[in-house]
């Protein structure tokens, strides 16, 4: 893993601005980094590589998605009833 991702790991302390979503509303923002933290586990998974870095997306999604929006979709995930395409 290259230092600079390393490095915004160990500072991060909140989602920075999406230019992907310029509105107040951060709905999108919070779904769309649920998805691509699943998406980069399934893929760095699938080639046997280090998922550490897929760990933005999840501090992202974590400062910005209500507790339990989370806790459903972890729920779906895990029944395979998830609306979103991992």
């Amino acid at each position: 893993m290259s230092e600079n991702i390393e490095e915004k790991i160990k500072n991060y302390r909140t989602a920075p601005f999406d230019a992907r979503f310029p509105n107040t509303n951060q709905t999108r923002n919070c779904f769309q980094n649920y998805l691509d933290f699943h998406r980069c586990n399934k893929a760095l998974a699938a080639k046997d590589q280090d998922v550490t870095p897929c760990d933005w997306y999840r501090r992202v999604y974590k400062s910005l998605c209500p507790m339990g929006w989370v806790a459903k979709w972890d729920e779906q995930v895990e029944n395979g009833s998830f609306p979103g395409k991992i």
